[in-house]
């Protein structure tokens, strides 16, 4: 039996509509009935419902937000945040204006945004939260995060502008799926290096851990745990860093996976 296993959220934990099957939280419940450790591991923040959904499967432990800008304890509130290079933000804030595109902006609790509108509350509702846009010059706090929401077929073109020294991190999700999520953090975050400090905070070796994702955002932490799961509807890049497959979203593939992980 594994020690942890770490959840993405969409197209993972989350399916289509925004719905989780009753049976994954039946399989979620009793792994951490059996002493594994449950771990949110997504690109959403810290709020709406991503937190919900970490104080569910573990409401004392650590979980990995916002493609590990974010590792908080949604018990006691400790957060584990790296901060985004403040010099890099009003370069990429001149640039979404000029070329009339969303860009998210993210402190561990709140989010401003450069472009209400139709994607802007779209995914409010997608993170729980009402929509209630603000600027980013009103946005309290430290930076943690920001995060280009755009039509599909401009991904390619936003991936090849200049982002020098930070990470990247595309994904999709099944709830908006004409839309392409592409966070960016300081560089050398990511999920990846998320789990990994996880995982030392309960001391668990990573081979001992599973990471169960669908997209590209998730590569980094499938590359470094022992046991990387694949969902049926995963992109290829998951696919390739994965060592075991299981079903869609919608047809269980995570209770397929913690059934795994109950066996390893």
């Amino acid at each position: 039996m594994l020690g942890l296993i770490c959840v993405d959220v969409d197209g993972t934990l989350v399916g289509t509509g925004n719905v989780i099957r009753d049976d994954v939280w039946a399989a979620l419940d009793s792994a951490r009935a059996r002493g594994v450790r449950i771990a949110l591991c997504s690109g959403r923040p810290a709020f709406g419902h991503a937190r919900a959904y970490a104080a569910r499967l573990d409401q004392g432990g650590w979980h990995v937000f916002q493609n590990g800008a974010s590792v908080v304890n949604v018990g006691d509130g400790q957060s584990l945040s790296e901060p985004f290079p403040p010099g890099r933000l009003p370069e990429l804030l001149s640039r979404a204006r000029r070329e009339d595109r969303l860009l998210e902006v993210y402190t561990d609790l709140e989010y401003a945004v450069t472009k209400p509108g139709d994607y802007a509350e779209r995914h409010a509702r997608l993170l729980g939260l009402p929509y209630a846009p603000k600027a980013p010059e009103d946005l309290p706090g430290e930076v943690v995060r920001v995060q280009w929401v755009v039509a599909r077929e401009e991904e390619g073109e936003v991936l090849a502008a200049p982002h020098d020294g930070l990470s990247l991190h595309p994904a999709g999700s099944p709830v908006m799926p004409d839309a392409m999520f592409i966070s960016v953090t300081r560089g050398g975050v990511s999920k990846g290096s998320a789990v990994t400090r996880v995982a030392q905070a309960y001391g668990v070796p990573l081979e001992r851990v599973m990471m169960v994702g669908d997209g590209e955002n998730d590569v980094a932490a499938l590359q470094v745990v022992g046991h990387p799961v694949a969902m049926g509807n995963a992109d290829e890049p998951a696919r390739r860093a994965a060592r075991h497959f299981v079903g869609h979203v919608d047809d269980g593939g995570l209770r397929e996976a913690v059934e795994l992980a109950l066996r390893l």
